[in-house]
């Protein structure tokens, strides 16, 4: 039977693999974005998700099976994120042609469930590791469960089940993404090669020495559509990450050595990649210049940031994914493998030399 979605942010690393995963899958696929991108199979649906009478008016004709929300905004406080981030969901689900029939709605969140908002990332009092999705949300704001509250209030208005969906830190493809952490350490080991500047780990002792896992893309894609096409499944809000663990010791000489560069030996110093990168925005548009490469602005492809926040956290970050298993998702992604494949892809596309 031919299903159809409705990919909301498909044109980032999430919402690309998810609309991907489904053509594959023989799905009528809608993809939503401000600036929708010429992906196969999908049909392209534009619109700002922050204007109400718009985002109704796009979905008018659009009467899913299902809704894949891969998508957010970056505000400058947390209360901002709250209030902008919440509203593109209720506006979503509330613009939405009321369902003729079963419909789900699967909503991509993440670690910052366990670990708070950036204004107070992995500071306090935080849950033991690994996360489980029974702990308690932690007694400050936080613009994931205001995303969550408005997915559940929908829910029980219009009668859809949903499933949550908290992945570590995503490896995938996408340009322009604020979240990037793969893209971002191809770009980094790309400019330490051209300049012969030292390879060096820009994050915390408790990152380069304890255990991690992360997601990629492609894997979340499926968990995502395991979670829609299964019904212990529904209802119900999981961690999702590759299924193996690794000290970031043992990576950062793994990603070195696909780029043919040597890896720093860590000396406990934090040397955040947003200090490391300030001055290489004009050095990477002559590299693309010279390579002929697509993307010759360096902010569209790194987010020094946000991999910074990762990087640095002051705690071991590891997640369980028991529950996920216990009700049938046994997929396994290698995370190494996932990010030379990333970076395979991104040399055949041209985005790195």
């Amino acid at each position: 039977m031919m299903k159809t979605a409705l990919v909301v942010g498909a044109s980032g690393i999430v919402g690309s693999a998810v609309a991907k995963l489904l053509v594959e899958q023989g799905w009528t696929v809608h993809g939503l974005a401000r600036r929708p991108t010429d992906q196969a199979g999908v049909l392209p649906v534009a619109a700002d998700l922050q204007d109400v009478a718009g985002t109704a008016e796009a979905l008018r004709n659009i009467n899913p099976d299902a809704i894949f929300i891969s998508t957010w905004l970056r505000q400058e406080s947390e209360a901002e994120n709250i209030r902008v981030n919440s509203a593109m969901v209720r506006n979503l689900l509330d613009g939405m042609p009321k369902p003729n029939g079963p419909r789900h709605v699967a909503l991509v969140t993440g670690l910052k469930h366990y670990l708070g908002p950036f204004e107070a990332y992995g500071k306090g009092v935080l849950p033991e590791t690994p996360f489980r999705e029974t702990q308690d949300r932690l007694d400050m704001p936080n613009f994931y469960y205001a995303q969550e509250d408005e997915l559940f209030a929908a829910a029980a208005r219009d009668g859809f089940t949903w499933s949550v969906h908290r992945p570590h830190t995503v490896i995938g493809l996408a340009v322009g993404n604020a979240m990037n952490m793969g893209t971002t350490l191809a770009v980094y080991a790309t400019l330490c090669r051209e300049t012969g500047r030292p390879f060096t780990f820009p994050g915390s002792a408790a990152q380069w020495s304890g255990l991690t896992d992360m997601t990629d893309a492609g894997q979340l894609a499926r968990h995502m559509l395991w979670a829609a096409e299964t019904e212990v499944a529904q209802n119900e809000a999981f961690n999702v990450v590759n299924g193996d663990i690794f000290r970031w010791q043992w990576m950062w000489s793994r990603i070195a050595n696909w780029f043919d560069i040597k890896a720093t030996a860590f000396d406990g110093t934090v040397r955040p990649l947003e200090k490391q990168m300030a001055e290489d925005a004009r050095l990477w548009n002559d590299i693309a210049i010279r390579e002929g490469l697509v993307e010759p602005e360096l902010a569209r492809l790194a987010s020094p940031w946000h991999t910074d926040a990762d990087l640095g956290r002051p705690i071991e970050v590891v997640t369980d994914m028991s529950k996920s298993r216990r009700l049938g998702f046994t997929a396994f992604q290698s995370t190494d493998d996932a990010f030379f494949g990333l970076f395979e892809r991104l040399r055949a596309k041209r985005l790195i030399p």
